[in-house]
């Protein structure tokens, strides 16, 4: 089964409108960290409700926010996906009542335990393990790593330096879902359009 495609870190929105119309991508994902060159600024969130997300889904990023930021951002969109990157932990993803994805940046074979902290995740992302750095490394896996996650029981999302040159290792992996984000990038948060068309026909 082909997996599904996340495009993530969008900080334009002319940008964002040209992603929506282009069919194979499932997923935009929005990020609400300050300390990230591709943070979600409030003009482009004042813009949301004037944009036809066709049939693509809202993913919203958080690292270690608090409840009332994560609850009046994510108000902006419908029925959105809460991403959460930080040290959260199941009861507080669970908490706002909606699907949560919970990543886990993988250090070595140790991380993949973590899984079993987040019960209640709809999906689990897995990216590379940085020192000091809650994503947005750009840095790809240790695809050896990776083998393991090949028999998880949950639905798996691949993130992490992610390109038209690597993409091959990702989908070897068997994910429900790809995420995508430096690896098309004409600038930090500014997306290379045909680069996506070219990469999600690939998938």
């Amino acid at each position: 089964m082909k997996p599904l495609i996340k495009i993530c870190g969008i900080a334009d929105e002319d940008n964002l409108i040209k992603l929506t119309k282009i069919e194979k991508i499932n997923f935009l994902g929005f990020i609400f960290y300050e300390q990230s060159p591709r943070n979600a600024t409030g003009e482009l969130i004042n813009s949301i409700s004037h944009i036809d997300f066709k049939n693509k889904r809202a993913v919203c990023v958080y690292v270690n926010a608090d409840k009332e930021f994560i609850e009046e951002t994510s108000s902006y969109f419908v029925n959105p996906i809460l991403q959460f990157h930080g040290d959260e932990t199941n009861a507080f993803c669970k908490s706002f009542k909606k699907d949560f994805w919970k990543v886990i940046r993988v250090k070595d074979d140790e991380s993949m335990n973590f899984v079993n902290d987040y019960p209640d995740a709809s999906g689990i992302l897995f990216e590379n393990y940085e020192n000091g750095l809650y994503g947005g490394t750009g840095n790809s896996f240790d695809w050896n790593l990776m083998n393991n996650v090949k028999d998880l029981d949950i639905k798996i999302i691949l993130s992490g330096g992610i390109n038209i040159k690597n993409v091959d290792n990702a989908i070897n992996i068997n994910p429900w879902c790809i995420d995508i984000n430096s690896g098309v990038e004409s600038s930090p948060g500014l997306k290379d359009i045909n680069l996506i068309k070219k990469l999600t026909e690939k998938i």
